[in-house]
């Protein structure tokens, strides 16, 4: 079992920046690729950015490729998503989500197996 807890977000005018975090507890955090989507209001939940176990490959979706960074620290069970130059289409609940190690891209929701709460992220125009 893997739990994970998302925090940083918040209420954020066009432009401007946020960090958000994912803290996971139980086990084998660090042998895990991990991956972060969001879900707008009456859409379905997109992938946004995903992180191999061992931190060396980063994957984005076209629409945030350039503006979010997404990064681990395994030694703090830790996964980041610093989004800069936010825009009001990024409004959306995020989540961090863990997935089994795969030598594949895993940008499907049913590539992971476990799931945050999600955190609100409102970008005013």
């Amino acid at each position: 079992q893997v739990q994970l807890v998302e925090s940083g977000g918040g209420l954020v005018q066009t432009g401007g920046s946020l960090r958000l975090s994912c803290a996971a507890s139980g086990r084998s955090f660090s042998g895990r690729n991990m991956g972060w989507f969001r879900q707008a209001p009456g859409k379905e939940r997109e992938f946004v950015a995903s992180i191999r176990w061992y931190g060396g490959s980063t994957y984005y979706a076209d629409s945030v490729k350039g503006r979010f960074t997404i990064s681990r620290d395994n030694a703090k069970n830790t996964v980041y998503l610093q989004m800069n130059s936010l825009k009001p289409e990024d409004t959306a609940v995020y989540y961090c989500a863990a997935a089994q190690q795969s030598p594949r891209v895993q940008y499907r929701n049913s590539d992971y197996d476990y799931w945050g709460q999600g955190t609100q992220v409102t970008v005013s125009s």
